[in-house]
């Protein structure tokens, strides 16, 4: 069992910046890959990014790469996503998951826990 939990969530203007960390409890953290996924209202979850077991691997979606930046720490159990030049389609639910298969992946239903969800607002 894994429990995520998400910090760093806010309201930002147009491009700036917000940092997201996401703390893992639970044995095999870093054995898992994680991943940032958002929802914005209306519209369903979609991946952002992902880091592989060891880091070495990461993968973004198109809207965000360039801009946002994953990462982890597994001495910390702790994955961030650094965010920078925020635009106001940013705005969403984030959502940190773990996906044992330990390799980089952007289907929802290939990760096994997940977060609560922390907002973010950009406004224009």
């Amino acid at each position: 069992q894994v429990q995520l939990v998400e910090s760093g969530g806010g309201l930002v203007q147009a491009g700036g910046s917000l940092r997201f960390s996401c703390a893992a409890s639970g044995r095999s953290f870093s054995s898992y890959a994680m991943g940032w996924f958002r929802q914005a209202p209306g519209k369903e979850r979609e991946f952002v990014a992902a880091i592989s077991w060891s880091g070495t691997s990461t993968y973004y979606a198109g809207s965000v790469k360039g801009r946002f930046t994953i990462s982890r720490d597994n001495a910390k159990n702790t994955v961030y996503l650094q965010m920078n030049s925020l635009k106001p389609e940013d705005t969403a639910v984030y959502y940190c998951a773990a996906n044992a298969g330990g390799q980089v992946t952007t289907t929802p239903n290939e990760y096994r826990y997940w977060g609560q969800g922390t907002q973010v607002t950009v406004s224009s």
